[in-house]
């Protein structure tokens, strides 16, 4: 069974998507883009900055891509006070899962300043023994950060899950040859998450724990 488990944070550990669409529709606005709808942010959550800002804007001029990353930064890690929850029962799941044995992941595409910023808050870096950032390596889809990840803790794609709520999560875990279990209260729709034929379609963090268990028993 897994050894490894990875996680995607925003929308699968923490409800984010609302403070999300709120400081990229203001940093558009700042910079005197194009008005941003909810839907069209909410599609790219996920992606790497850059790569996010790109599909939101098509044709935005190069030049702009850093002033609007730094918009973005200003609002999310300073200045939007949209409230942002971990999901019902991320912590309490997480602890067991670690005192069970398994291995905890982050990949993200968050920046490695925001991932600090909510480790920071939250308190759960410690549960968490590797993680990999947009910023510091290849965006979500490509299955590089995944790859960084397994030689970084020694294992192999069958050791491994990717957990999360978007097509970019799932798509990159299919790349990178290992299993993915596919979150429904996130930022995607579900149709567009089962065409990766994730092992688990999961309802609530809290499945996670009870369906590993079952699993691992029936494996055994």
């Amino acid at each position: 069974m897994y050894k490894l488990l990875i996680f995607d944070w925003d929308g699968t550990i923490i409800d984010s998507a609302a403070r999300i669409i709120s400081s990229m529709q203001k940093a558009a606005r700042d910079l005197d883009q194009p008005e941003l709808s909810d839907e069209a942010v909410r599609n790219i959550i996920g992606l790497g900055l850059p790569e996010a800002i790109r599909v939101l804007i098509p044709g935005v001029d190069d030049s702009l891509i850093a002033p609007l990353r730094d918009r973005y930064g200003h609002y999310y890690l300073n200045a939007d006070d949209t409230p942002t929850e971990l999901f019902d029962g991320v912590e309490q799941t997480l602890i067991n899962l670690k005192e069970k044995g398994y291995r905890l992941a982050v990949a993200t595409g968050k920046s490695r300043r925001g991932l600090a910023r909510v480790f920071e808050q939250t308190g759960l870096e410690y549960l968490f023994e590797s993680s990999r950032c947009a910023d510091e390596t290849t965006s979500k889809p490509h299955p590089h950060m995944l790859e960084e990840i397994l030689a970084e803790t020694g294992l192999s794609p069958a050791d491994a899950v990717m957990i999360g709520d978007t097509e970019f999560d799932l798509e990159m875990g299919v790349r990178a040859g290992m299993d993915t279990i596919a979150v429904s209260y996130g930022a995607h729709h579900v149709d567009r998450l089962t065409p990766y034929k994730p092992v688990l379609l999961m309802h609530q963090f809290t499945e996670l724990e009870s369906w590993l268990t079952q699993a691992s028993s029936t494996q055994a």
